[in-house]
């Protein structure tokens, strides 16, 4: 059993904490500046276009996406190397295209959609988000009550959306929907491309949330879709959500262990220089302990994370190893972070560390794509045959 990345990949990987420490990390004071001041956390137009050429220019277009679109079709674990290095900072930009909406396209879209909505997402020519969740029906699919009804050739879709990112901005979302009401999650949801200025989608408010970031609710009143933009079978929209959500929650295992091993790097630069009552915070046993256990967690998350992309790429079975690493990498950052806070002091309550924020992502980041304890039922269901 191999427990590092292949040559290839450990250059890549390389390669991008290249990127991260030369174009990201120098960003990160006017990022929490701006977050400070009120200013949402988010990146200049030209500031993120100057991030998409170079990355453009270094090859990190599309690394997973299909080839024939232009992409590398690199597998899930080389990703996860690329993620950890992407969640070392706190400046929020991500190599397009984003891999959640990415695979699930992949999976699904006939070539009429692929020409027209994967080709030129792998391209970085546009944007994209998704709706599933739905006011009091967050964790649970078949709680879904936004609907889509044949229309001659088209589908008209009727419902309510919320914790939508990029919702405003996005050219196309991915629309979940329900085409079969008796059928429900089990055959009878349904995927949607949603252009961007269609009539009856409308944005009703954008929600702030912690760290500076946003999220939108949406309203679809009889809001009519093209036949062809059907994304994939009829019903069969549930397994292609899934690969969704389990590409996001590897994706945020990676960042987790980047969060998790730069907050362990900030304590142990801090720890021999602070002084109190005369001896250094190193020499103290309660830092000790907290550098210990954080690198021994790290290095646990660390392997369980490769070890899920793994199996993924080779074809297994992962739905316990996602939940396992999506609930356990999380709060083994949040835990990490807030003891790299209290071994700051005071300093590490301001908002001119990083640390603030990365708390703030972790604590939402325990929140979305299922929560802590959904992962921890989901796992528990399985182990136990209680699954129904």
């Amino acid at each position: 059993m191999q427990f590092e990345l292949s040559q290839e990949h450990r250059m890549l990987k390389d390669l991008v904490a290249r990127f991260v420490k030369d174009e990201l990390m120098p960003l990160e004071a006017g990022v929490m500046r701006r977050e400070a001041e009120g200013g949402g956390l988010g990146l200049g137009a030209a500031e993120h276009a100057r991030l998409d050429d170079r990355a453009k220019e270094l090859g990190l277009f599309g690394l997973d996406a299909p080839e024939d679109v232009g992409g590398s079709d690199l597998p899930m674990l080389a990703m996860v190397g690329v993620e950890e290095e992407i969640g070392r900072t706190v400046t929020p930009y991500t190599l397009p295209p984003d891999s959640p909406n990415l695979r699930m396209l992949s999976a699904t879209v006939n070539e009429r959609q692929r020409a027209a909505y994967l080709a030129p997402y792998v391209a970085g020519k546009t944007v994209s988000a998704i709706g599933i969740s739905e006011p009091g029906a967050g964790s649970d699919p078949a709680g879904m009550t936004t609907t889509a009804v044949r229309d001659g050739d088209d589908w008209v879709i009727n419902g309510r959306k919320i914790w939508i990112s990029r919702a405003a901005d996005a050219d196309f979302t991915i629309l979940m929907a329900v085409t079969d009401k008796v059928k429900g999650a089990r055959g009878g949801m349904s995927a949607f491309l949603v252009d961007k200025g269609t009539p009856g989608f409308n944005v009703l408010r954008r929600i702030p949330m912690i760290a500076g970031a946003f999220t939108y609710e949406i309203a679809l009143e009889d809001c009519r879709v093209e036949g062809w933009k059907l994304l994939g079978q009829e019903g069969s929209g549930f397994a292609p959500m899934q690969i969704r959500l389990g590409t996001r929650r590897i994706q945020m295992a990676a960042w987790s262990i980047g969060m998790a091993q730069r907050a362990l790097d900030m304590i142990i630069e801090y720890a021999p220089q602070r002084k109190t009552f005369g001896m250094p915070l190193s020499e103290r046993q309660a830092i000790q302990f907290w550098v210990a256990e954080a690198a021994t967690k790290i290095h646990a998350t660390r392997l369980m994370t490769y070890d899920c992309a793994w199996k993924l790429d080779n074809g297994r079975d992962v739905r316990s190893e996602i939940s396992m690493i999506k609930w356990f990498a999380t709060e083994m950052a949040y835990e990490t972070v807030d003891r790299a806070m209290q071994a700051f002091g005071a300093m590490g309550m301001t908002k001119e560390l990083p640390l603030q924020l990365m708390q703030a992502k972790l604590r939402t980041m325990r929140i979305y794509d299922g929560p802590t304890e959904v992962h921890k039922w989901v796992v528990a269901r399985n182990m136990l045959g209680t699954r129904r």
